[in-house]
């Protein structure tokens, strides 16, 4: 029975438990304390790359070396990793195969802004798991996604690019957009230095809305429709069945390319979501997994893109396309990428994460059940989240009001400080090859003591 008596969680008693949390995690982290206030005297906020101060500690968690699923911090505690850097490390940290093909390759030279050897291999090995022929790559999906928009506005001669509200393709500026209550694309209230309106080049529309879809591409003026097989970053919204489906067709109908990103949707099997659902997209994109966490991205696409693509090239006058970085398709880049197409992200191996994911799906399921709660578990293949409403949510607006960020942060401490890591974003998982049985039973007896804890 879901409790509906409004104490569970009872606001007191969180945050009593969090303050309590916040003293443990500082008592017993002392050399990562000690480690951020050294790193507040020469970085940005005082830390590297400042998306790495989201997490809700007091001070950073710093990592001292990540194997499989295990963390072990500054302190020498070891941490089962859920989180695996939010998708980067998805099929664990350093899998053997790609460390030694890194360290072969990284005695042979770094980058030279030429093929390598193992160009054709991997090649063969793209278009035999993602199941689209033409290839190319870059240093991350941010990258790929900015440049497929940039292909598909040259072949097209259109200037729009459609997106779902609640979307994440990386720091793409043309992504950066909201929804408003009226329909209107609006440029991201949080984008900063944002100097142009971004309605100009993008239209924005709710997720699962097959009818909305339609309606903006009827005007013509659309290049493509970019999106992930379900929104990963506003909570997870899978899709409704059918409605990628029809999304294609209406594609094919009005004459704009599909853009599947699956950078996060990889978890769903092996090929990712598209391929395991049997969508034919134009173009597909996919990073942070896909060379093992080393800085690398790819995007794929059909013959006939490939004819387009050349043909726009071709009839544009000799400089820099805007597509494309030196350091793309490194020879470091490949080692990895070969390593960990051919040996790691195989059908076997997701067999075993599926499999674990299920299994923590179901144990999280009884442990909600159990203490009442209007939660829910949302599954993606490896990937799932603990989201704070009684069904798994259709759009952003519904994800976004599910969330409740005092909840979220607490629990997030809570597992930390008992040795789990999960996301510091709306309490995402991610299942490894190496994440074992125990591991599940550790986590979800850690959920189910927190909600005795905060349930009156």
């Amino acid at each position: 029975m879901i409790r509906t008596d409004g104490h569970c969680p009872d606001r007191a008693r969180l945050a009593a438990l969090h303050a309590a949390e916040l003293t443990r995690y500082v008592e017993t982290h002392p050399r990562s304390v000690a480690l951020a206030a050294e790193d507040a005297r020469h970085y940005l906020f005082g830390v590297p790359m400042h998306w790495m101060r989201d997490w809700p500690t007091p001070a950073t968690l710093h990592v001292e070396h990540a194997l499989g699923n295990r963390l072990v911090d500054a302190d020498g505690h070891e941490i089962v990793d859920f989180c695996l850097g939010d998708t980067g490390a998805m099929f664990g940290h350093s899998p053997e195969p790609v460390a030694q093909a890194i360290a072969r390759q990284a005695a042979q030279g770094l980058t030279a802004m030429l093929p390598s050897v193992r160009s054709a291999e991997v090649g063969r090995l793209l278009a035999h798991t993602f199941g689209l022929p033409r290839w190319q790559m870059t240093l991350s999906a941010s990258d790929a996604n900015r440049f497929v928009i940039r292909w598909a506005r040259a072949i097209t001669g259109r200037p729009k690019v459609l997106v779902f509200d609640g979307c994440y393709h990386g720091t793409v500026d043309d992504t950066l957009v909201d929804r408003a209550g009226d329909g209107r694309t609006l440029t991201r209230a949080s984008l900063l230095g944002q100097v142009h309106d971004l309605a100009l080049g993008t239209v924005v529309v709710p997720f699962n809305d097959a009818a909305a879809v339609r309606a903006a591409l009827a005007r013509g003026d659309v290049a493509c429709v970019l999106t992930e097989p379900a929104l990963t970053n506003c909570g997870l919204v899978p899709a409704r069945p059918g409605f990628l489906e029809d999304v294609q067709r209406a594609c094919a109908e009005h004459g704009c390319l599909l853009v599947l990103d699956e950078t996060h949707t990889i978890s769903s099997g092996w090929g990712g979501q598209g391929r395991q659902q049997g969508l034919q997209p134009d173009v597909i994109v996919v990073g942070k997994a896909v060379a093992g966490g080393l800085p690398c991205a790819v995007y794929g696409f059909t013959e006939a893109v490939d004819a387009r693509m050349q043909a726009a090239k071709r009839a544009a006058p000799d400089g820099h396309s805007g597509i494309g970085t030196t350091l793309s398709a490194n020879l470091l880049a490949l080692a990895a990428l070969q390593a960990q197409l051919a040996e790691v992200m195989t059908p076997a191996v997701y067999a075993g994460m599926l499999a674990h994911a299920a299994l923590l799906e179901q144990r999280l399921d009884e442990v909600i059940a159990a203490a009442g709660v209007p939660w829910t578990v949302t599954r993606l293949g490896a990937r799932m989240e603990l989201q704070f409403c009684a069904v798994t949510p259709a759009d952003a607006a519904a994800a976004r009001a599910a969330m409740n960020a005092p909840l979220e942060q607490a629990l997030h401490l809570y597992l930390l400080n008992r040795g789990l890591l999960v996301t510091p974003f709306h309490n995402m998982l991610l299942v490894a090859p190496q994440t074992g049985a125990s591991d599940i039973e550790r986590l979800v007896g850690a959920v189910g003591a927190f909600l005795s804890e905060v349930c009156a």
